[in-house]
């Protein structure tokens, strides 16, 4: 079973689960989660969907509202046929029943269809149940559009830049077996752009040198003028 690092913007995740969960009647049951890409929303989500038991769903450019309802039929072990109404109405009585949270990732892809926005406040109309959604960092802008959706966010939940002891909690997974000394990891986060997939990427450059070197144990020192991967492309030699 692969490992997942306690990172910050997992808490937030599963404190906004929490907080849908434990809501007073009455009040909305949408969270969001935006920022920027490779702030690890995706896998703090999937974290934690397997610690609340969460229904989860990666949206895809390419769907319209049939397929999107397909794939939390399939996420959620049921069949996927029927009318559009029919696997509305069938997502909604499980979600009601089971009253597990529904995540629905890579949602500006909905925020390009009237129909698909409506489509998920629909599901939440007819279940009640905890609805996540997840995007970039311009979603909640996104969202305005449709007051009735937006009216209806309890949570707005911004993901956080990687910090220092986000790249602690990383480095065991991604550099195992390699002692990555605090100034190394420093640096790693200033020059990630608060890019927590940056850092995890650098890591395992670092495992892979220290395994060709002979370290086991990396500072800043130690590492010297070696390249370090920021996102930028490569410049050409003059």
């Amino acid at each position: 079973m692969s490992q997942t690092a306690q990172i910050h913007n997992l808490d937030l995740v599963r404190t906004a689960v929490e907080r849908l969960n434990g809501r007073a009647n009455g009040l909305p049951g949408f969270a969001v989660l935006y920022g920027p890409a490779g702030y690890a929303k995706t896998t703090s989500l999937l974290a934690a969907a397997n610690t609340t038991r969460a229904y989860y769903v990666q949206m895809r450019s390419a769907w319209g509202r049939k397929a999107l309802l397909e794939k939390i039929l399939v996420e959620m072990g049921m069949r996927q046929n029927g009318t559009i109404p029919q696997m509305l109405d069938a997502i909604c009585t499980q979600l009601a029943a089971s009253r597990r949270p529904l995540m629905i990732d890579e949602f500006d892809h909905c925020t390009r269809s009237d129909g698909l926005v409506e489509l998920v406040r629909d599901i939440y109309e007819g279940s009640q149940s905890p609805i996540i959604i997840a995007g970039e960092e311009m979603l909640p802008q996104k969202l305005k559009k449709w007051e009735r959706f937006h009216s209806r966010v309890l949570s707005w939940v911004p993901a956080q830049p990687v910090s220092l002891q986000d790249a602690k909690a990383l480095a065991p997974i991604y550099a195992a077996g390699i002692k990555v000394a605090e100034d190394l990891l420093d640096h790693l986060v200033k020059l990630s752009g608060g890019s927590v997939r940056r850092v995890c990427v650098n890591l395992n450059g670092i495992a892979e040198k220290a395994a060709v070197e002979g370290w086991e144990r990396v500072d800043l020192r130690v590492w010297g003028d070696t390249p370090i991967y920021t996102g930028e492309a490569p410049r050409r030699a003059a």
